[in-house]
């Protein structure tokens, strides 16, 4: 194997590293913003009450 294919052998592993350290970060973003998204959806579900919506759970459908 000559010094030119050891170089691009390294070169391509480089590149491969880098690439890999980019998805993570991207994807450690994604995974954070999912993350907020699903705790306002939480929190949004946990402010709507029975108080809040007073019809809720004082009839019942005998004839579905």
């Amino acid at each position: 194997m000559d010094v030119g294919g050891i170089a691009a052998i390294a070169t391509g592993m480089t590149q491969a590293r880098t690439a890999d350290a980019v998805q993570l970060a991207v994807l450690k973003k994604a995974m954070d913003i999912q993350a907020q998204g699903a705790m306002q959806l939480v929190q949004a579900a946990s402010q709507v009450t029975t108080s809040n919506l007073p019809n809720i759970g004082t009839q019942v459908d005998t004839f579905a």
